[in-house]
């Protein structure tokens, strides 16, 4: 039977950002360095497939530092953690790697220098994600309030509204933040904001992957898990973007065939948590029903790589 044509934009760039492949090689090299177990406190990175993968190969996840025991390693996932995590690792006398993104490090830091100035910090942010418990835990409780939405920042109550810095997590929508950015400098006019953008290179580059794909795509689909805000925030972006039909998948298995039924083009793209293997998975299952014709969109080049820290680097 002859298979129905179809153009596949392939995104570029997609998948893997280097924060999450340094976090990933970071329990891989602990696991070879202490062997198993090694606790990892969070999910590493927002992968289904990725977790998986390391728990079958010795790494134990947990959620709060007191399911780890003290003679065990642990190593903190790429979100960040509030100050009080490391403290409290040291107290116990634990062996701990920080897996912190170094970009997600760089807020951090630029948090403290504000707050060490005397401001208070209005975070951008989406309440409850790990990245920004993490970094509004830099601070005492109070010195950080966090804004989701433009229509948020005329309801927070700050201590001095001539003395306010702003920074942002790193996986948001560049549009949706540049609205609350926006909203904040016009409510508070001597907010200062960050050196520079603290949205990662890697969300940005992925969003503007998706803009330029989704315009000419019948259907997007986003690979990666519905805990990954730079994966949803794409599958946002693609909507917006003019592609009628944009949803996220984990794998394969998660396509509705049914609603792509007639499509003639699709536009595929990942999250920077997603492995290029369940990206491969799914233009397989497209290639099994289509005549595909692939057409990559490539809107920037990446080449960073970040170190793992010096502990994983050492002879034991």
């Amino acid at each position: 039977m002859t298979k129905p044509p179809l153009t596949l934009y392939l995104a570029a760039p997609r998948g893997f950002c280097a924060g999450v492949d340094r976090a990933i090689k970071i329990v891989e090299m602990a696991l070879s360095k202490w062997g198993a177990p090694v606790y990892v406190r969070h999910e590493i990175v927002h992968n289904k497939y990725v977790v998986d993968d390391l728990r079958a190969k010795g790494a134990v996840f947990v959620e709060e530092l007191d399911e780890c025991p003290d003679d065990r390693p642990v190593i903190f996932s790429a979100h960040g953690v509030p100050k009080a995590v490391p403290a409290e690792a040291a107290r116990r006398e634990m062996i701990y790697v920080d897996a912190t993104c170094p970009l997600v490090s760089k807020v951090h830091i630029e948090a403290e220098r504000h707050a060490s100035n005397g401001l208070q910090i209005i975070m951008i942010g989406h309440a409850g994600h790990p990245e920004t418990v993490g970094t509004m835990g830099q601070l005492p409780d109070g010195d950080v309030l966090l804004v989701e939405t433009p229509e948020d920042v005329a309801r927070i109550k700050v201590r001095d509204a001539a003395r306010l810095a702003f920074v942002t997590q790193t996986t948001l929508s560049v549009d949706d933040t540049a609205d609350i950015v926006t909203a904040l400098k016009a409510h508070f006019p001597a907010i200062v904001g960050p050196h520079k953008e603290d949205i990662c290179y890697a969300t940005t580059n992925r969003q503007e992957a998706v803009k330029a794909m989704a315009p000419k795509a019948d259907a997007m689909l986003v690979v990666g898990a519905p805990n990954s805000s730079n994966s949803k925030r794409l599958v946002e972006v693609g909507a917006r973007a003019g592609c009628a039909y944009a949803q996220l998948v984990q794998r394969a298995d998660d396509i509705d065939w049914r609603a792509l039924d007639g499509i003639g083009s699709i536009g595929i793209t990942a999250g920077a948590s997603a492995p290029e293997v369940l990206i491969n998975e799914v233009i397989d299952a497209f290639h099994a029903r289509y005549d595909v014709a692939v057409e990559l969109v490539e809107t920037a080049k990446e080449n960073v790589e970040f170190k793992v820290p010096r502990v994983l680097r050492e002879t034991a």
